[in-house]
C-alpha cells in the first residue's frame, strides 16, 4: 500500500500521528483544525504537503478540501478521522438535560464529521483499486462511566461510529477498502483539560486506567493509527487504548 495519507485535525492525537508518519516518510495533507496549528505542522514537517484549514462540518468545503488533497497527494491511500470534541459547550450531558440543538450538534461534530469523511473516502478508493480508512471512537461508546462522564449525545456519536465501522467494512471488502478506528480513553489533549484539571476526576483516572494513571499521552494513541494504516491483514476493528479502563469494571 501506498504512503499518501489524509489526516483531519491538527492538534493532540493528529498532531502526534503527523509526526509518527512523517518519521517513515508518509506524505501528509490536513484537513480541518486551526490555521495555525496546520501551518506550524507544515513548516515543522516537509512531508505535509498542503492543508485545508475549513470548518469539516461544511459538506461542501470537505468535498473541495477532499478534491485538494487528492490533487496535492498525488493520490490517496489512506484517509484518517480524527477530528471531534466534546459537546459539553453545546449542552452536552444526561438524556434528560439536553436540548435537541445539543445533542444535533455534537452529533454533527462527531459522527457526521466521520460520515462525510467516510463517503469522500470511500468514494475515491472505489475508483482506484481500494484504500484504508481509519475513524475515531471513545470508549465511552462501550465503557460508560456515569459518574464523570454523562455526555449522552457523545457517546451516541461514537457508537455510531463504531457501527459505521463494521458496517462499511463488509460493505466495500471487495472493493480492497478496510475500514477501522481507534476507540481512546481519556487522552492528554485540549479536549481532556477539564478531567485533568477536576482532582476527583484525575482521582478516578488512575483507577480507572491504571496503566494512563495521568491520561494517555498522544502518542500513544498515535501509535494505534500507525499499526492501521501499515497492517493490511486488519478490517473491522475498533481498537480500544486505554490503558485498562475498559477491563476495569470494579472502578
Amino acid at each position: 500500500m501506498g504512503k499518501k495519507v489524509l489526516i483531519t485535525g491538527s492538534r493532540g492525537i493528529a498532531a502526534a500521528l503527523v509526526a509518527k508518519l512523517s518519521y517513515v516518510d508518509y506524505s501528509i495533507y490536513l484537513v480541518g483544525g486551526e490555521e495555525q496549528d496546520c501551518k506550524s505542522l507544515s513548516a515543522q514537517f516537509p512531508q505535509v504537503v498542503g492543508y485545508s484549514a475549513i470548518d469539516i462540518r461544511d459538506e461542501e468545503l470537505i468535498t473541495d478540501a477532499f478534491k485538494q488533497a487528492i490533487n496535492q497527494l498525488g493520490g490517496m491511500d489512506h484517509a484518517v478521522s480524527i477530528v471531534g470534541g466534546s459537546g459539553r459547550s453545546f449542552g452536552d450531558g444526561a438524556i434528560e438535560d439536553i436540548s435537541k440543538s445539543a445533542w444535533d450538534q455534537t452529533l454533527e461534530l462527531n459522527l457526521t464529521t466521520a460520515f462525510m469523511t467516510a463517503r469522500e473516502a470511500i468514494k475515491y478508493f472505489k475508483d482506484h483499486g481500494g484504500g484504508s480508512l481509519i475513524l475515531t471512537s471513545s470508549v465511552l461508546a462501550t465503557s460508560p462511566s456515569p459518574e464523570f462522564f454523562r455526555t449522552h449525545a457523545y457517546a451516541v456519536a461514537k457508537g455510531g461510529i463504531n457501527t459505521l465501522v463494521k458496517t462499511l467494512s463488509a460493505a466495500y471488502i471487495a472493493d480492497s477498502i478496510r475500514v477501522n478506528a481507534v476507540a481512546p480513553s481519556l487522552v492528554a489533549t485540549p479536549m481532556a483539560a477539564r478531567a485533568a484539571q477536576n482532582p476527583e476526576i484525575a482521582d478516578f483516572t488512575k483507577r480507572k486506567q491504571p496503566f494512563a494513571p495521568h491520561q494517555l499521552s498522544a502518542d500513544q494513541v498515535a501509535a494505534a493509527y500507525v499499526y492501521l494504516i501499515e497492517n493490511q491483514g486488519v478490517t473491522g476493528q475498533i481498537i480500544e487504548i486505554d490503558g485498562g479502563w475498559s477491563v476495569n469494571s470494579g472502578v
